[in-house]
């Protein structure tokens, strides 16, 4: 099941997220209120799930954990650029 996860997570991490959000609690533990867990499912989606999966109950996200959530920033904005690029490309 995690490899499934994976899988789905590297594909539409939109999807992936939504899915913690909706069958797990973990999304609710690492964040306090509903709006910021929303903005990064709409505009920071890897980052964001990158965050809920290494945050920690005992002290938040600390260590390897924030590595992670650097390279969802990095996925983030390949992501973003990915897209443009290829937009440009398809309308010239």
């Amino acid at each position: 099941m995690g490899c499934l996860f994976l899988l789905l997570s590297g594909v539409a991490p939109r999807l992936a997220l939504a899915l913690v959000w909706i069958f797990t609690n973990l999304v609710d533990r690492a964040f306090a209120g509903f709006l910021l867990p929303l903005l990064g499912l709409l505009v920071l989606p890897y980052t964001t799930l990158f965050y809920v999966l290494a945050w920690s109950p005992a002290g938040g996200v600390s260590g390897w954990g924030w590595f992670f959530v650097a390279m969802g920033v990095l996925f983030d904005i390949g992501h973003s650029a990915g897209g443009g690029i290829s937009g440009n490309k398809r309308y010239r």
